[in-house]
Order: structure tokens, then C-alpha cells, then sequence
């Protein structure tokens, strides 16, 4: 494995790279932190922490055209309308180890970091007022990191130490054994962190841009559906549903607001970072698009690189106000003879104003999702506290009819095309639904081709890093992969 090359660098990125400003919020630039210093106070301790959300925040991973947006175009989500070649090979399924190395090589980054900060927060003698605050979200982005590159890469090294002597050599560890940690870290981290909300110098604030208590909490729910314990999973959710106080479902167009009451984490876009102070999701779906298009002014015109497709488009019934709401359809106005051409333009993210909106990484109604599931897949269908009222409470908000489910089949059915018109471009939900539902292959088999491409049960798992596998022998490629 090559992670001995890739820890052996991060901790540079960690000292020389700053993140994002929003996170830091502290007078101690990180470029001064080295040593034995890096955990002697608040400061120093949280610039880590800030380093690593920072990052996630603006560094393609899960903004602009990072993971909601590249499974959205490996699976049945978005037409590509961009000539990238990358993005024609993701379209297509026909991704090689060089162009899926990113989130392993750069979350393998943070991993590491995260580890650092962990052990050497624990470790430290020092006056630090806020030790609790710093692990646990510690504890909690490593847990994230491992749910996203199990789900994208499948069996993955666990990697729990800052020891590359030790990282060096780990083989892949079976996802039942990640998602073990995961569980664990997202339950020590629930009792180190606060119900409330910290920020970069562990004051309450109203902001919901660090991981707290209750974000930990979502996640585990997320952890628990995915590994299959219905009855945890549907607890976890019970406790975000039921905090009426500090959580609910706004109106669709207040969704994706800074300030929104249905955000359980998101992560803050620094106002000051050059050249990209709002939402990335803004300009790579939308950028002000208008409804119809001047004569020969195309999508490129306006730098759109995808649109829903028109089997997403399709799965909306016709009073759904989410597609209305979070998308736009427009009208292409080509020269003649050429005809128009309509494509349903992404606009969960509208504003290319500052600090308008954040990327919304957990929000409350994909706990009613997940309770709906785990409720169903313990036979508890019909009824206020069932399935299906979960179902209809997101329905319900998208101006919609309580669903005509009523068996498990039809709940399960439902759930998931609830989930697939609620979450959709969102953090990779659809693709990773589809694998763990079983499903993928039936749904891909019929959508890939569409795209030009050709599908088989190996593509589901994206391939590692070459480099890495020759630096190790004890790491295998995923199968169907050179």
C-alpha cells in the first residue's frame, strides 16, 4: 500500500495548509503548529480539526463536483453535458484506478490527521479546556471518512493509527469489520460532544457548520440502516425527530438555507476564499440559467456540466413541488432546423450570495427515511408511529398525498423512491442505495447503456490506486480492474 507515501506527506498538508477561514476563526495560522506544540491549547488542538473541514468544505470533495456529483453521474441521477473527458469516463462506468484515486488518497489524508489529533490530544498534558469537543470531532470525521470510502471502494484498511510503519502494510479490512469502528467511533464521540453547537473556540453558536452531539447521532442512524440493525437504527432517529425544539421540516425553499432548522451538519463556505465564496453545487448545476435559452446559447453557455435525467425526472409524480422547487426546467433554443431541447437544471443551491447557504451534509428528513425503513423492515407498516407516516410526513412537506403503500413490499418500493426524489445529487445517497439494497445491477444494467457504456456487478466498487498496490503487497485491486 502506498500509504506509507501518503501519510508521510499529510502531516506537511496538515502544518503548511490552512482549509477554510470559516472553520478556523482563531488568530494561530496552522502554518505555525509543528511538534510537540501542536496540542499544548484550544487553539492549537482545534487547527487540525479545522484543517481537515476546511478542506472537505472546498476542495472537491463534497462540494462542486465531488461525490454527490460524480455518483450522481456513475449511476442513474444526471446526464453529463460536459465534454470533460473524466467526467465522460464516470458517465460511462468506464472509470480507471488514476481517476477514482481522489477521495481514497485524499480521505486516507484526513484519516491520518484525525488519528494524530486523537492521540495526541489524549496524550497531552496541557490546559486544554475543550479536550472533549476536539476528539469527539475527531472521532466523528474519521467515522464519516470510513463510511464514504467503504461504501465507494468496499472493503477498505481500517486505519485507526498515526503509525505508517503500521498503516504501511494493512490489507483491506471486510466492510463488516469498518462499519464495527465506524459504530464505535460515532458512540465515543456522542459522549464527548455537546447537544449544542461549538465553534472553532468551543463557544455555542447558532451555526450548524461543526459536528456536534446530535450530528454524530444522525450519522450512527445512517451507520446502523446500512449495516442492517433496524431497531438501533430506528432509536438514533428517534432522537433527531423527536427534538422539536431544535429540528424541523421548513418549507422546501428554506431546505438548504444557512439558517435552516432541518440541518443536523453542514459545512460553512468561507466568505473570503478567492474565486469561490458560495456553494460549488450553484455553478456547476445552475449558474443563473435562465428558463429559455437566447438563440443558440447552449448549456456550455452557461457552464452547466449536468442535468437530471430524464429517468430521475420521471420518478417525480406531477404535484411533487420538490422537483419544481429544486430543480428548473429550461429550454434550449438551438438554430434551425434543430428543435428545442428540455433539460431540469439542479437548484437545490441558488444563491452565489456569501453565507446564503451551506453544503448540507445531514438533515432531518432523511431520519424520517431511515426510521421509515427500519420500522418497515421490523414489520411495523401501518399506523402514527409506522412506516408509513414517516413516509407521508416527507411527502406531506413536498405537497403530496400520503402514499398508497400498505405492504412491507410496497413500504420498502416507496422508501425508495422517496429517497431517490428527496436526496437526489445529495452526498452519493442513490448510488449507495442501489448497492445496498441489491439493486444496482437491475437499475444499471438498463441505465448504463443508456449512457454509452456497459455494466457489470464489478463496477459498483470504484478502483484504488496502482501506486498503492505495488508499494503493497498485502493490498489487492478491486476485481475487474488492472
Amino acid at each position: 500500500m502506498k500509504l506509507k507515501n501518503i501519510f508521510a506527506i499529510c502531516l506537511l498538508a496538515a502544518i503548511f495548509a490552512t482549509g477554510c477561514k470559516k472553520y478556523l476563526e482563531i488568530p494561530l495560522p496552522l502554518n505555525k503548529i509543528s511538534g510537540s506544540s501542536a496540542f499544548t491549547n484550544d487553539k492549537s488542538a482545534a487547527a487540525t480539526i479545522n484543517h481537515i473541514l476546511g478542506n472537505l468544505a472546498v476542495n472537491n470533495e463534497f462540494d462542486g463536483q465531488g461525490i454527490g456529483f460524480l455518483t450522481g453521474e456513475y449511476s442513474d441521477e444526471l446526464t453529463n453535458q460536459s465534454l470533460n473527458a473524466d467526467l465522460n469516463a464516470f458517465y460511462r462506468n468506464a472509470i480507471t484506478s488514476n481517476l477514482a484515486r481522489k477521495y481514497w488518497s485524499d480521505f486516507y489524508i484526513h484519516i491520518y490527521n484525525c488519528n494524530l489529533a486523537i492521540e495526541g490530544i489524549r496524550a497531552s498534558t496541557s490546559l486544554i479546556n475543550y479536550k472533549n469537543q476536539w476528539v469527539g470531532e475527531a472521532l466523528f470525521l474519521r467515522a464519516l471518512l470510513h463510511f464514504y470510502l467503504t461504501n465507494i471502494y468496499g472493503d477498505v484498511p481500517l486505519v485507526t493509527s498515526s503509525d505508517f510503519r503500521v498503516n504501511n502494510v494493512l490489507g483491506r479490512t471486510p466492510k463488516t469489520e469498518v462499519y464495527k469502528q465506524i459504530i464505535a467511533d460515532l458512540q465515543e464521540a456522542q459522549s464527548l460532544l455537546s447537544t449544542d453547537y461549538r465553534n472553532a473556540t468551543g463557544v455555542t453558536t447558532t451555526s450548524r457548520s461543526r459536528p456536534n452531539k446530535t450530528a454524530a447521532t444522525a450519522l450512527l442512524a445512517r451507520v446502523y440502516l446500512y449495516a442492517g440493525e433496524w431497531a438501533k437504527a430506528e432509536e438514533q432517529a428517534n432522537i433527531l425527530i423527536n427534538d422539536k425544539a431544535n429540528y424541523e421540516l421548513p418549507a422546501l425553499t428554506q431546505t438548504f438555507l444557512a439558517a435552516s432548522k432541518e440541518t443536523i451538519w453542514s459545512f460553512a463556505i468561507d466568505a473570503t476564499t478567492p474565486g469561490q465564496p458560495w456553494v460549488k453545487d450553484y455553478s456547476v448545476y445552475f449558474n443563473d440559467a435562465p428558463a429559455v435559452f437566447p438563440l443558440s446559447a447552449t448549456l456550455g453557455t452557461y457552464g452547466v456540466t449536468a442535468t437530471l435525467s430524464p429517468t430521475l425526472v420521471s420518478s417525480f409524480e406531477s404535484a411533487d413541488q420538490r422537483l419544481t422547487t429544486w430543480a428548473r426546467r429550461i429550454t434550449t433554443t438551438p438554430a434551425a432546423p434543430a428543435l428545442p431541447v428540455t433539460h431540469y437544471l439542479v437548484t437545490k443551491y441558488k444563491s452565489k450570495v456569501n453565507a446564503v447557504e451551506n453544503i448540507v451534509m445531514l438533515r432531518l428528513a432523511e431520519q424520517y427515511l431511515i426510521r421509515a425503513e427500519a420500522r418497515a423492515q421490523q414489520n411495523n407498516l401501518i399506523g402514527a408511529n409506522a412506516a408509513q407516516a414517516d413516509i407521508n410526513a416527507v411527502r406531506s412537506r413536498a405537497g403530496l398525498t400520503g402514499t398508497a403503500a400498505v405492504t412491507k413490499v410496497e413500504i420498502l418500493e416507496s422508501i425508495a423512491k422517496e429517497r431517490r426524489t428527496e436526496l437526489f445529487t445529495e452526498t452519493g445517497h442513490r448510488f449507495f442505495d442501489l448497492k445496498r439494497t441489491g439493486t444496482i445491477d437491475a437499475v444499471m444494467s438498463v441505465a448504463s447503456p443508456l449512457k454509452g457504456g456497459i455494466w457489470t456487478n464489478q463496477k459498483q466498487i470504484w478502483p484504488i490506486p496502482t501506486a498503492d498496490i505495488n508499494a503493497n503487497p498485502n493490498l489487492t485491486q478491486a476485481p475487474g480492474y488492472n
